[in-house]
């Protein structure tokens, strides 16, 4: 029998049953708390059990269903070091935590709390650049995309091991990318390297060690803000906060993508299909992807289609969700050789069916809206240190 399963029936016999204090956080501490705190996006805290307690159903519902914790790759293809998903015994566990009265249990069995930088998900920053300005975003329009340059008065290049992008107001921040551009390339928001992005549910980026972005000297971050205007107005000033390679670092982490700007999205079509694909021009390892969509967006795949003709699915995401769209680091980074084609299938629902749809009636394309679409593979890969 499974050490985890041998656990959880111990659980149960033991005198008391399952309680939170002994049985429940540790699993919320390990899978939950990211989120599920003071200032996240989780829409309760699960620090404590007064936390938890008024929660106990809804936790049960959605452990039951798979909705949390949120995490939608096919466990069939790939394994990842950011994986949410709970095993059998821990969903056993807080199914029969409720079950059996959602019980405290002796506070003393409890966990050291977990600890946690106020504010952000990633170590406390070394340094934080915010938007030059507060930013107010009018009631009921629709914005365009808005650029924003900070300068990052760096004298020396400088390596980032982690960075995070964090929304003053997520109620209209419907993404935020920024990317670094050197003192020298000009006037152009898409010259500029990758740095880093917030989306729902994206997490930060954090490197293993020995590996980092590169912003050299001089540079100027870019913010891309694209706000979604609600029902009142509201204020924003997004930031970005970067940890420092204590050591210059093995591998440069650098952004790639594979995308489809040339689509058209049948009206009440249930299952459309957009292919796009990217061929390497150097051996590189693969570390992370994170597919892209709207609301309309059902399934995601990305696949690995090697020199030698071998094809290789590295992620799927068979339920895809717009509110939610993780980077997924692979646990084992992935060789791809010089000519190595990385392959991406996106799927649509524009029909009636899909619930989030905004309008099954009409044909949909390319378009930086909501409710417009969008398709794009993103992917980083790491190379060697001294790669520009």
């Amino acid at each position: 029998m499974l050490p985890a399963m041998m656990l959880l029936l111990a659980a149960v016999d033991r005198p008391g049953g399952i309680t939170f204090s002994k049985d429940v956080l540790p699993i919320f501490e390990q899978r939950c708390q990211t989120c599920h705190r003071a200032g996240e996006i989780g829409p309760m805290p699960l620090e404590t059990y007064k936390d938890a307690r008024p929660w106990a159903k809804a936790i049960r519902e959605a452990v039951a269903l798979k909705r949390m914790p949120p995490w939608h790759a096919d466990p069939q293809y790939g394994k990842f070091r950011n994986d949410l998903s709970l095993d059998p015994a821990e969903a056993q566990t807080l199914i029969g935590w409720v079950d059996g009265g959602a019980k405290e249990g002796n506070p003393g069995e409890a966990p050291t709390p977990r600890s946690f930088t106020t504010g952000w998900r990633i170590a406390r920053p070394d340094v934080v650049f915010e938007l030059p300005f507060e930013v107010r975003v009018p009631a009921g329009v629709t914005l365009d995309y808005q650029y924003f340059e900070v300068p990052t008065g760096f004298t020396e290049d400088r390596w980032v091991e982690m960075a995070e992008v964090r929304p003053g107001d997520r109620s209209v921040v419907h993404h935020a990318i920024v990317t670094s551009r050197p003192a020298d390339s000009g006037f152009g928001h898409e010259r500029g390297q990758y740095l880093a992005g917030y989306a729902p549910g994206m997490s930060p980026q954090i490197w293993k060690p020995g590996q980092a972005r590169l912003v050299p000297a001089g540079s100027r971050l870019v913010f891309q803000m694209h706000y979604t205007a609600g029902s009142k107005p509201a204020r924003d000033r997004t930031r970005v906060g970067l940890v420092f390679a204590k050591a210059p670092p093995r591998q440069r982490i650098m952004a790639m993508r594979a995308s489809n700007h040339w689509f058209t999205i049948p009206a009440g079509a249930a299952n459309h299909r957009v292919d796009a694909w990217t061929t390497m021009m150097e051996p590189v390892w693969l570390v992370a992807m994170r597919p892209h969509m709207h609301l309309r967006g059902k399934a995601f795949e990305f696949r690995a289609v090697y020199p030698d003709g071998r094809s290789e699915i590295l992620l799927r995401t068979p339920r895809y969700d717009f509110h939610w769209q993780p980077y997924y680091y692979l646990a084992t980074p992935a060789r791809l050789p010089r000519g190595t084609r990385i392959e991406c299938t996106a799927w649509y629902d524009n029909s009636a069916g899909n619930a989030r749809n905004p309008d099954p009636a009409v044909e949909v394309r390319w378009g930086e809206q909501s409710w417009e679409e969008m398709m794009i593979g993103w992917f980083d890969v790491a190379v060697d240190r001294t790669t520009r």
